[in-house]
């Protein structure tokens, strides 16, 4: 290990990980510390690391041999594969200790814990040795002044061990903090690991459009558990902002009086496009297609056309066709004229109607195709997103690729990670990792099975 004095959680969250040769491994998630009974320092177990594949394994602390400002390398480039699950006496120091209430030995004054700082001791073990914390009052709780963060031993703080953690209630700004750089399939990875109660407590202070982007990342059981612990008027609020054809996707899961009492509180503009999506089943084009692709008139310029396609809250593969129909552009539209991709807009003159590139010749999808037509439609004209329309050439809505590829991989894809989509794939890639040392899996997962206990 290289000469590091002290290194906080939150500064770790997010570093690249390398093997010794420098390559690529993956990046910090977290930090995992074993509990003691008594008031001694918390030992640093290990990293949770997440691959490129965003499965997160676990890596000992005796495997990291440098810590810098910038990354973290590993003493081997072989990991254990096994996904991450936290131990009963394990806590997770960015998901679980930050922002938790407690108080200062001998004073009783309350703190909040803003980070933790990891220490190497003289036996190559990492502890907690100092916590990071800011006081808590009534005087502070109205906003008249915000209290000076300080640094104090861990002995100094009580109300840390795993049932305080467990039974009192704690804030998550320090953590949301942490998320606010992670994409929201990083952060349902994330969320995902956490105990129930710290999940809820993020959940709480998410704001509506971002948990509802969490929220469309998770797997099925997990979108249902967050959403049946939210008050109703909130979830109809997250439901509102979700894409319409995810709420849908969530809706359709649900007990059918929970989903007419959630589509009763949802204001009725945002309730009309999923409930024309519910009257599709799931597996057909009406079931996959999102009601809200870039739809423009024939009148309008390529110039208007590349603006709306510029949007960056339009998903990437909505961004690839322009749809041109008569008014009204709002689906179900008018009549369909055709589509324009994005490239053919890049050649266009700026000025020039829209109605010059359109394709007319483009065969559209009716709303009752199945999975595999759907899917052979993909394949046969190469596309990311192509047109649903009905039997009077009204548009419906798109069908875009990452809807097709998430009904076609295995149940449960988000919860294994996308290095279990195809057998073999793992075996393959962890074969490949364990020859760069000369060891087997099987000899690694001995070995840091053996370090975490």
């Amino acid at each position: 290990m290289s000469a590091v004095n002290r290194v906080f959680a939150a500064q770790l969250a997010g570093l690249p990980v390398f093997g010794p040769d420098g390559e690529s491994i993956g990046k910090v998630r977290d930090v995992v510390a074993g509990l003691r009974l008594d008031q001694q320092p918390p030992r640093v177990l290990g990293l949770v690391v997440e691959l490129a594949t965003r499965r997160r394994v676990f890596v000992p602390m005796l495997r990291v041999t440098s810590i810098e400002p910038n990354a973290v390398t590993l003493a081997t480039g072989s990991v254990n594969m096994r996904h991450f699950t936290q131990r009963p006496n394990e806590v997770l120091v960015c998901g679980q200790l930050l922002d938790a209430h407690s108080t200062l030995v001998g004073t009783d004054t309350r703190v909040t814990v803003v980070d933790a700082a990891l220490e190497p001791t003289r036996t190559r073990d990492w502890v907690l040795a100092k916590l990071a914390i800011r006081e808590r009052s009534a005087r502070l709780a109205l906003g008249r002044r915000r209290a000076a963060m300080h640094v104090v031993p861990w002995s100094e703080v009580a109300g840390l061990g795993l049932t305080d953690l467990a039974g009192q209630p704690q804030g998550a700004g320090q953590l949301l903090m942490l998320f606010d750089t992670m994409r929201a399939v990083d952060v349902a990875a994330t969320v995902r690991d956490l105990p129930l109660k710290r999940r809820h407590e993020v959940a709480d202070a998410m704001d509506d459009e971002r948990l509802a982007d969490v929220i469309e990342e998770l797997p099925d059981d997990d979108q249902k558990e967050l959403l049946g612990y939210l008050p109703e008027e909130r979830a109809a609020d997250i439901l509102e902002a979700m894409n319409p054809d995810d709420a849908a996707d969530l809706l359709s899961e649900l007990a059918p009086a929970e989903q007419r009492r959630l589509l009763e509180l949802m204001e009725p503009e945002e309730s009309a496009p999923v409930r024309r999506l519910l009257a599709y089943t799931p597996d057909s084009a009406g079931g996959l297609m999102t009601p809200e692709p870039v739809v423009l008139t024939p009148d309008a310029t390529i110039a208007e056309a590349l603006a709306h396609i510029r949007n960056a809250d339009l998903p990437a593969a909505l961004a690839t066709m322009v749809f041109v129909c008569r008014p009204p552009s709002a689906t179900p539209t008018g009549r369909f004229v055709g589509v324009v991709h994005f490239q053919r807009l890049l050649r266009e003159p700026p000025a020039e109607l829209i109605a010059s590139a359109v394709d007319t010749d483009l065969t559209a999808l009716r709303p009752t195709a199945s999975l595999p037509e759907v899917t052979r439609y993909f394949a046969a004209y190469n596309l990311a997103c192509g047109p649903v329309v009905d039997a009077e050439d009204h548009l419906l809505g798109a069908v875009t690729v990452d809807d097709v590829l998430d009904h076609l991989l295995p149940d449960g894809w988000r919860e294994t990670g996308l290095r279990d989509v195809a057998d073999g794939v793992e075996t393959t890639e962890t074969t490949e990792t364990a020859q760069t040392t000369g060891a087997s899996e099987s000899e690694t997962a001995e070995t840091q099975g053996a370090e975490r206990a």
